[in-house]
Order: C-alpha cells, then structure tokens, then sequence
C-alpha cells in the first residue's frame, strides 16, 4: 500500500511507515505546501495513495462529494509524532489494509478508531 502524508503531518511519518513495509511520500516532495486538500486528494486517486492526515476536512469532502477514492487514514490525537501513536497507528491500518485497498475512511482515535466504506453514505 502507498501512502500519501498530509502537510500537518510530520515527514517523520515517511521512515516510520516505510519501515513497517508501506510505500510513504510526504505532500512538500510532490506538492507545494499551500496546495488544497482537493489537490492532495487528485494526486492520491491517480497515482494511487491512501492520504494520512491529521485533517478531518478530508473526510468531510469523502462525504460531500460522495468520492469512491482516493482512501483516507485520518488521526485524531493532539499529538501526531510517529515515535508517539506511530505503533498504535500502524496496528490500525494493518487492521483495515484490505478495506484501504478498496476504498474506505479509516479514523483513528485516542479511544476509539472507526472504519467506514467509501463512498460514504449521508
């Protein structure tokens, strides 16, 4: 799976899920950094990425828009570092691989992570 890291996130996040085996690229090696989420999210359906992000606007837009893509990781923690939540985030994704593969919005709590199919229904 290729995984795409939002601007809020840290490019710490590129070695961390590259060494639990995924393919990661940070948005300031692809994009510029005041590019719109709609922009990250085109970049992500054709070259075929997951966003992680930090931002709920992203599943807002999935349930807006009624999208089938691209698949969206989103963390909600007050504290993103990787060498924080990174282990509790990677047994999360592992979790709902499959369902990111197909299309889905995969929300990660400090309590609770909930997993939705895309396209999301209103």
């Amino acid at each position: 799976m290729r995984v795409i890291i939002d601007m809020n996130l840290s490019p710490e996040w590129v070695n961390y899920l590259e060494d639990a085996g995924y393919e990661a690229v940070h948005w300031s090696r692809v994009g510029r950094e005041n590019d719109p989420d709609e922009a990250i999210m085109a970049w992500a359906t054709a070259y075929d990425h997951v966003v992680l992000t930090g931002d709920l606007d992203f599943g807002e837009a999935l349930a807006r828009t009624g999208r089938a893509r691209p698949s969206v990781i989103q963390i909600r923690s007050r504290d993103t570092r990787p060498a924080l939540i990174g282990a509790a985030v990677i047994d999360e994704v592992r979790q709902a691989e499959i369902d990111l593969r197909s299309g889905a919005l995969l929300t990660i709590g400090s309590n609770r992570t909930r997993l939705k199919s895309l396209p999301l229904k209103t």
